[in-house]
């Protein structure tokens, strides 16, 4: 190999936010070596990947934490495949921004404003609830 092609794997190697972390497949060493090991050892992170993030997906209408999971078998896939983990450096970039911009002193008042506006309604429409039916619950009205 010569100096050219050992810059260029150093580069693409190193992560694009300066963290040295590189892209591309983080499967031990004597898997890499072996063209078929390596191939099925994706095709192993690919399917418990997939698996992780179906559950996610059947949990988002569902009690459960999804988006967590979903996110967890995106992780398990960035392990291998380097569109995942351009797709998790994005949503982190994305995550961080928008954390800030909570972190924000306008941003805060605006959220306790409509959040303190929220509850006046809430509690309006509760204090109409008792005023006309009393302490009853709901499913007792009317009979």
């Amino acid at each position: 190999m010569n100096a050219e092609s050992d810059e260029h794997r150093g580069a693409a190697t190193d992560g694009a936010d300066g963290s040295g972390k590189g892209l591309g497949s983080r499967a031990p060493h004597f898997v890499k070596r072996s063209r078929p090991l390596h191939l099925s050892w994706q095709v192993g992170v690919f399917v418990v990947g997939l698996a992780v993030v179906i559950a996610g997906i059947i949990m988002l209408p569902l009690p459960g934490p999804g988006w967590l999971v979903i996110f967890g078998g995106m992780a398990i896939w960035a392990t291998e495949f380097v569109w995942a983990q351009l797709v998790l450096r994005w949503t982190k970039r994305k995550v961080t921004e928008a954390a800030q911009r909570a972190l924000d002193p306008k941003v805060r008042r605006r959220n306790i404003t409509l959040t303190v506006i929220g509850l006046v309604i809430v509690a309006a429409l509760v204090g109409i609830y008792v005023a006309k039916y009393g302490f009853e619950m709901p499913w007792k009205i009317g009979k």
